[in-house]
């Protein structure tokens, strides 16, 4: 991707990373999407990012060798540390690889983290089917 390269869309931000660091992202946003339709998708600062209103919940970004990952809060970032020990875990954010099987429930308690701090009700989890 060219710095100088502006995206308008997440569509167009994933197009212009490798598919494999495309497919990894295009996940991760799903999963976080597909919990509430009152989060939503956006571009900021040049890169996806998921919103609550005027509330910045999660952040992705691609480089050359890992994905960041970033819950938007040191606290939750410092709370969820023990279950991100297996990435590098950072001030703000956490480092996965690209080709990276995105864990829906973890991801999603970082989300329910974030919005409980913002103050903003639990949004509520999908029913998984029973497999008797």
């Amino acid at each position: 991707m060219s710095a100088a390269a502006k995206h308008l869309t997440i569509d167009a931000y994933l197009g212009s990373v490798d598919p494999v660091k495309a497919r990894t992202l295009r996940s991760i946003i799903q999963s976080i999407l597909s919990t509430s339709d009152e989060l939503e998708g956006v571009i900021a600062w040049n890169v996806p990012q998921i919103r609550l209103g005027r509330h910045y919940v999660f952040g992705l970004c691609a480089y050359k060798n890992h994905l960041t990952l970033a819950p938007w809060s040191q606290p939750v970032i410092d709370t969820f540390r023990p279950r991100l020990s297996p990435f590098v875990v950072r001030k703000n954010c956490f480092l996965v690889p690209v080709d990276w099987q995105p864990d829906a429930p973890p991801l999603i308690d970082l989300v329910q983290a974030r919005l409980a701090e913002l103050g903003e009700p639990p949004v509520p989890r999908p029913m998984r089917k029973s497999h008797r």
